[in-house]
């Protein structure tokens, strides 16, 4: 079983978006069957990812950051995050009661842990707190995990509310 991990920002631009779509597709489906797709179903590149890798025959673990996870999402929002879940052939929910920092990380790292390439979508910058998507990549690479990175040249990342 070939398993891919995902981290990315929350906020894409459409251009950034349309890369990340058309970079994951080939690289899913380049890889032998079956795929496990590792993911915090957040919204953005999270979900991004889920969805492809459901669309394309893989299969999907969810990594939940805190129990609390589902409350931070709006509510137009919170509907494609539930039925995300529940596609996932696995769910894992961390331990942590609430969505802080510390959770995001711990969530960034198992997924690291558990995957054989990390694809990342990321624009090169440093994370705005900690448990953020360079976070994630630095650990990827401390650890010698593949690192795929999708981003278009010159695009900026929307500010996250």
């Amino acid at each position: 079983m070939t398993k891919v991990g995902v981290t990315g920002h929350r906020g894409l631009p459409s251009t950034a978006e349309t890369q990340a779509r058309r970079d994951l597709r080939q690289l899913l489906r380049s890889l032998p069957a079956p795929v496990l797709g590792l993911s915090s179903l957040a919204i953005g590149a999270d979900q991004l990812f889920a969805e492809l890798t459901l669309e394309l025959g893989g299969a999907l673990h969810a990594i939940i950051p805190a129990a609390d996870f589902e409350t931070t999402f709006a509510p137009r929002d919170q509907a494609r995050y539930l039925d995300l879940l529940s596609q996932a052939d696995e769910v894992t929910v961390l331990d942590f009661l609430q969505s802080t920092d510390e959770a995001y990380d711990a969530a960034g790292r198992f997924i690291v842990d558990h995957c054989d390439t990390l694809f990342a979508v990321w624009d090169g910058e440093p994370a705005r707190g900690p448990g953020g998507t360079a976070d994630a990549v630095s650990y990827a690479r401390s650890v010698g995990r593949e690192v795929l990175i999708s981003w278009p040249h010159g695009v900026l990342r929307e500010t996250e509310a």
